[in-house]
């Protein structure tokens, strides 16, 4: 069977190989970001999903939306030609269910929902807003194999903060940690209306002065639900971890881990400390912009954005200083294909779908931490 990576940026449809056909249930699902479209279609397993096909195209759909209150014509047609192909590829494969969300760039802009009327006429896709509590518990689904515990680490940990940093705003989550079931519950979310695009577009690029400002701005940001949830004084007692998912905190890895290029077998799930982070984040703000756009890590693309994501990282982790940090390389997709999967499963008495195609950490990383497969 033909098996694709997560980000797969390609501008038609996948031939598919005919024994793919005779395997399935097939389940799709679109997340449509303030910055990034992207499409994941995978197989339901008996332990949650095998992914297909997948393609992530750069859309920039909040670009100027700060200022001007609305989503630009140029963005809308970005979004829309990246919206045709996943519903092209979609329709290479004998789908069951598929479920499109758009998140905080359709929240904001006044004409939101009137984009995303036209992309129903124009694409025959019904893509849903999601509030930004889903968004978290969509995340925090993705990422629950990630919450258990680390085999070097002798102390249990109850408590846990997941992030997610997107284009217009960044999701945290509070979660309480039970470790003899290996369940995660919500104890309080927060969306703060700041992400990589936002920052940008606020105070330019990051480079010099103007990094030591994003990092409080967002901080100041963060101080109320810190107020409200005491999460610092937590840290202190050592048993709280901190799991990052953003393109950010891939590409931070990657820099710590000096890769020629992006590896996300070697990425997602990886524990690094979190001082390994912060190196890496001084490591990225040494770097010109054509050196950015030149790094194997970051590329022209991001190039912009790359050290307003730092900026935010350094916020959370100054204000919650957990000793290390898991990252993870799943998200929203990976959130709505695990229920869909275990919808599925309950429906036609199969039995109930728990994990997904993410394996649980069981080989040694760098750092003398764990790399999940």
């Amino acid at each position: 069977m033909m098996r694709y990576g997560t980000d797969h940026n390609l501008s038609g449809p996948v031939p598919v190989h005919a024994s793919a056909r005779r395997t399935g249930p097939f389940f799709g699902a679109i997340d449509l970001g303030t910055n990034n479209c992207r499409l994941m279609i995978a197989a339901g397993t008996p332990n949650g999903f095998r992914v297909v096909d997948s393609f992530n195209r750069s859309v920039r759909l909040g670009e100027g939306l700060r200022a001007s209150g609305r989503l630009a014509e140029e963005s809308m047609k970005r979004a829309l030609d990246a919206l045709r192909i996943c519903a092209e590829r979609m329709k290479q494969w004998p789908l069951v269910h598929m479920r499109a969300v758009a998140t905080e760039a359709c929240r904001q802009a006044a004409n939101g929902r009137e984009f995303l009327a036209r992309v129903q006429h124009e694409t025959g896709l019904t893509i849903d807003i999601i509030t930004a509590r889903e968004e978290a518990e969509l995340a925090l689904e993705s990422c629950s194999p990630l919450f258990r515990q680390p085999e070097h680490k002798p102390v249990r940990a109850d408590r846990g903060v997941l992030f997610d940093i997107g284009g217009g705003s960044t999701e945290v989550a509070w979660v309480r940690i039970d470790p003899e079931r290996q369940t995660q519950t919500l104890i309080g979310t927060t969306s703060v209306p700041v992400g990589v695009i936002t920052l940008q577009e606020m105070f330019g690029e990051g480079h010099g002065a103007s990094y030591e400002t994003m990092v409080q701005h967002v901080q100041d940001y963060l101080k109320g639900f810190e107020n409200v949830h005491r999460i610092r004084r937590e840290v202190t007692h050592g048993k709280t971890r901190l799991i990052g998912t953003s393109g950010t905190v891939t590409t931070l890895a990657g820099v710590a881990l000096s890769l020629p290029r992006y590896n996300r077998t070697a990425i997602d799930g990886l524990t690094l400390p979190g001082l390994s982070m912060m190196d890496a984040i001084g490591s990225l703000r040494s770097l010109d912009r054509d050196e950015l756009a030149n790094h194997p890590c970051v590329g022209a693309e991001r190039m912009k954005l790359v050290l307003p994501g730092c900026a935010i990282f350094e916020a959370i982790h100054r204000l919650w200083p957990v000793e290390d940090v898991t990252i993870a390389d799943r998200g929203l997709r990976d959130g709505m294909l695990l229920r869909m999967a275990r919808d599925h499963g309950q429906r036609s008495g199969k039995g109930r779908h728990t994990t997904s195609r993410h394996a649980t950490p069981r080989s040694r990383g760098p750092f003398g931490t764990y790399a999940t497969i």
